[in-house]
């Protein structure tokens, strides 16, 4: 596993933004790419002045929208029975799939918005999105917005924790991010109580069982 992160470590400090897009894609798909080991080491170089922070997130955002995008065809041109049948390969079960499918069909562009803020969750919400047939502008507009806000979150860590120790260190970010990850978290909670907490008066407001 070390040997993984040093690679994608590689990427990110010798591929640029075209790096960044290709390790993004790849987190918002099936392959255990963490974008805690992406997206901050990029930020770190923007404060140096080799990228540009901005960049970095809109390539950041631009990768999880292409990895999210080619999951969600694939599930739709799959369907549920073959996903159910192979899924077991990449610890997806039939359960998980159905609590997934549950999920969207309550909350639709909220479920969407609200996965891309959550560890392991942003990697599969896109297969039951795609399967349920959702509006792909829908599912495509609650990505980018979603994936830009986490983005926004790990560049604004790379520029206040990161060391250029770290940079040569993947063990070392790992455990950086440990150490500020409640902060991280408790702000993530704290933008999705906010948000459901709009969804819910505005339903009530319309008339609608919240």
């Amino acid at each position: 596993m070390h040997h993984l992160l040093q690679v994608w470590f590689d990427w990110v400090l010798h591929g640029g933004y075209l790096g960044i897009i290709v390790l993004m894609a790849l987190e918002s798909s099936i392959f255990p790419v963490p974008s805690e080991i992406v997206i901050p080491p990029a930020a770190f170089l923007a404060a140096q002045g080799k990228l540009n922070l901005w960049g970095v997130i809109a390539a950041g955002t631009f990768g999880s929208w292409l990895g999210a995008s080619v999951t969600y065809w694939v599930s739709l041109w799959l369907g549920r029975i073959l996903i159910v049948k192979w899924g077991r390969f990449f610890a997806i079960s039939e359960s998980k799939l159905t609590r997934a499918e549950h999920w969207l069909h309550r909350y639709e562009a909220g479920g969407i918005f609200f996965a891309r803020l959550l560890p392991v969750i942003r990697h599969l919400i896109s297969i039951p999105a795609g399967i349920i047939r959702m509006n792909f502008t829908t599912f495509s507009l609650m990505t980018i917005v979603g994936s830009a806000l986490w983005c926004g979150v790990l560049a604004w860590f790379g520029q206040t924790a990161i060391t250029p120790e770290m940079l040569g260190d993947p063990a070392g970010l790992t455990m950086a991010l440990k150490a500020k990850s409640h902060l991280i978290g408790a702000a993530v909670i704290v933008l999705c109580l906010l948000y459901f907490l709009v969804m819910r008066l505005t339903a009530h407001r319309n008339g609608t069982p919240p």
